[in-house]
């Protein structure tokens, strides 16, 4: 008779099949042997079914859609990336820059930022031709007192607070086969004696030029001369520039600036 079949177990139905169905369902109209097993109660789905998380894709099971290869990134997603990003830079800082400002005032502070190759070879330019002792104020990792003495400016050394950049400068001068040629001497630039010195670098913050340029008049010899890289001293005249936008340096030969700022100070009195 033509109704409403259950499903036959294999090797053959029984009255006690787990679907147990009448032939005829009242009220149902016959559409041949469809199974008719009744739909589960409301209370027995959610141990049958998972549920269904907002962040969830139904893909394989157990894997958020943002953690699968290819899959958008969710609103969670993002905000995990976002605070892990900002743990490693945090991570950076503290590890590796923060050590060397602990002891020099805030207003101070130079972040490390190395030299490019443009500017290294515009500087050198501006020292052709010079001798004398050579020194980079905040040597970074050591590649302009390298390339110093390399072109026969010695002795060459550079001051940095930094312990992590120090042995950065250090191995780079013991690959280039320089060690013990040259020096980095972990020393805080503002209680260095430059008394010395006949040729200075400074790729230093705009910040730092003003009392920089009191130190470098107060301390220099007068046949010294100053290179600075990025920014120039807001104060003085440059005896010469070379190159473009970042890469322009300026030098300074502190006799003449000597000169200009006891012509000021007159002019400013008179």
């Amino acid at each position: 008779m033509p109704g409403c079949v259950p499903p036959q177990p294999r090797g053959g139905g029984s009255a006690d099949s787990p679907c147990p169905c009448p032939s005829r369902v009242p009220g149902v109209p016959a559409e041949g042997n469809r199974p008719c097993c009744p739909p589960l109660p409301v209370a027995m789905k959610p141990a049958m079914e998972p549920a269904m998380d907002p962040g969830w894709d139904p893909g394989e099971p157990g894997e958020p859609s943002w953690a699968r290869p290819g899959a958008a990134l969710g609103g969670r997603g993002l905000l995990a990336l976002a605070a892990a990003s900002g743990a490693a830079v945090w991570a950076t800082w503290a590890v590796l820059l923060m050590p060397g400002f602990r002891r020099v005032p805030l207003r101070l502070q130079v972040p490390y930022q190395p030299s490019s190759p443009r500017q290294v070879a515009n500087t050198l330019a501006l020292l052709q031709g010079r001798a004398g002792k050579t020194v980079d104020l905040g040597s970074g990792d050591g590649r302009l007192v390298l390339e110093a003495y390399k072109q026969g400016l010695r002795p060459a050394l550079g001051y940095e607070l930094n312990p992590w950049l120090l042995c950065l400068a250090n191995y780079r001068a013991w690959r280039a086969g320089y060690h013990g040629k040259v020096s980095f001497l972990k020393k805080d630039l503002w209680k260095v004696n430059l008394s010395d010195c006949h040729n200075v670098i400074v790729f230093l913050a705009p910040s730092v030029k003003p009392p920089l340029a009191t130190k470098l008049l107060a301390e220099l010899p007068d046949d010294a001369r100053v290179v600075a890289g990025r920014y120039p001293f807001p104060s003085w005249s440059p005896s010469c520039t070379l190159g473009q936008g970042l890469d322009q340096v300026w030098a300074y030969d502190i006799k003449e600036v000597r000169r200009e700022v006891q012509d000021r100070a007159q002019q400013s009195q008179g």
